[in-house]
């Protein structure tokens, strides 16, 4: 455990020393802040339904650059050879590099608190339950995402090329519920549950079921498990 939290500590402080860091977070900030606008002014939506269909989006982009450079930038530097003869554990190693990539992405959704108290103020009537869970699920697709991502950059040593990787996986967990009608009606029961939209719009809709939570969690577990068997597989070449 100190050692996860040394590397997560460190990951942190380099994130916010530099300014790539608030540059990402006032994009994000921009983007779902445009796009919410728009619903609220244009369309007259005024409840927080418009966010959680909008954020999902923004993180398509948004997670992949957070976490391309985690280990990426390690193989790069040749700075992983360094660490493999430090007393820490590769998943270790991978769990702090994690962390670290979810206070990015949770900084960000706290950005996106703004629109609730704007909600606040101009009287609109909020179900606060369903504000909680789809929070909840933002959250917990933002780090099925990041899993992704580091996932990505574990692969390569190119940072451009952890993040197309990370994209294009991320998109398959997107889009796979889109792509239905073109599948065969035997595997449409098992792709659609793959499907991340699938798991978040029952939490959206404020019912957190626990197969949900075992979805994103089973997944998440997944890709730093495998993360941790890539670190160890370049450690050993």
């Amino acid at each position: 455990m100190h050692n996860i939290l040394a590397i997560f500590r460190k990951e942190v402080r380099a994130s916010f020393k530099s300014p790539m860091a608030y540059i990402f977070l006032v994009f994000f900030a921009l983007f779902n802040g445009y796009f919410f606008t728009n619903t609220f002014f244009l369309f007259g939506q005024s409840d927080m339904r418009a966010l959680f269909n909008i954020v999902p989006m923004v993180y398509l982009f948004f997670v992949p650059v957070v976490t391309m450079s985690l280990i990426a930038r390690e193989n790069n530097l040749g700075t992983s050879e360094v660490l493999a003869t430090l007393p820490i554990q590769d998943y270790e190693f991978v769990i702090g590099k994690y962390l670290s990539a979810l206070v990015l992405i949770f900084a960000g959704l706290g950005f996106t608190l703004i629109h609730f108290f704007t909600l606040l103020s101009v009287g609109t009537n909020i179900d606060y339950g369903t504000v909680i869970s789809g929070y909840i699920g933002l959250a917990l697709v933002g780090g099925l995402y990041a899993a992704l991502g580091t996932f990505s950059s574990s692969l390569t040593d190119n940072q451009v090329v952890a993040f197309i990787v990370a994209v294009v996986l991320v998109l398959v967990f997107y889009l796979l519920d889109k792509l239905l009608l073109f599948m065969p009606s035997a595997l449409a029961g098992p792709i659609q549950f793959m499907a991340v939209d699938y798991h978040l719009a029952n939490i959206r809709r404020g019912v957190i079921d626990s197969r949900n939570l075992i979805y994103f969690g089973s997944l998440i577990w997944l890709f730093l498990t495998m993360t941790v068997r890539v670190v160890e597989m370049r450690k050993w070449r």
